[in-house]
Order: structure tokens, then C-alpha cells, then sequence
């Protein structure tokens, strides 16, 4: 079980910017599916930003060309680099790991809340 842990919300007005930071417990390296999602208040949890396999990415809609996931494999960490920020954007945000095994580890959630 992979240990997560994500810094870096709060609260900016719309059209700022935030990044959130994601530290693991362990190598990051070989972890098939790792990044970030998010649930706004009475809504499902949703995908954000996410690495696949081999260094492929996807973006929901709504963040594209807005917000940018990295990683930095020898610090194990990944980030998101949120940019022109709106309302709609507020919500916890998660960083989760799916393993080789399929299971998934989830973050505890940082919150990010932008004002209009």
C-alpha cells in the first residue's frame, strides 16, 4: 500500500494559479497509473490529470490547456500546475495510485477554493 500525501491547496481568486504536490512512500517509478482527481461538494468524484503507461497523460476536458501534471520520479512526487483558475475548479483534490495489481491508494485530499 502506497502511502500519499498532497500539500499545496487553498484559496485564490479566479484566473490564479496553485500547485498541488503529491509525495509517495515509494518509488513512483514503476506505478502503472498515478494523478490527481477530485469531488466538488455533491458531486462524484472525478478524474483531473493522470499518467499511464509509458508516459502517456490524459486531461478531462474541462482542465485542458489549463492545468499541467509532472512528476519528479526521484523525489517521488508528482504535481499540478493549476493556471487561469475558476469557480468551478473548487473541490477536494486527490491523488491516488492504482498498483500492478490493480488496487488503488487514495491521498487525503487537499482542498483548493477559487473565488469569483
Amino acid at each position: 500500500q502506497v502511502q500519499l500525501v498532497e500539500s499545496g491547496g487553498g484559496l485564490v481568486q479566479a484566473g490564479g494559479s496553485l500547485t498541488l504536490s503529491c509525495v509517495a512512500s515509494e518509488s513512483i517509478f514503476s506505478i502503472p497509473v498515478m494523478g490527481w482527481y477530485r469531488q466538488a461538494p455533491g458531486k462524484q468524484r472525478e478524474l483531473v490529470a493522470r499518467f499511464l503507461r509509458f508516459g502517456k497523460t490524459n486531461y478531462a476536458d474541462s482542465v485542458k490547456g489549463r492545468f499541467t501534471i509532472s512528476r519528479d520520479n526521484h523525489n517521488n512526487t508528482i504535481y499540478l500546475q493549476m493556471n487561469d483558475l475558476k469557480p468551478d475548479d473548487t473541490a477536494i483534490y486527490y491523488c491516488a495510485a492504482q498498483s500492478t495489481m490493480g488496487s488503488w491508494d487514495w491521498g487525503q485530499g487537499t482542498q483548493v477554493t477559487v473565488s469569483s
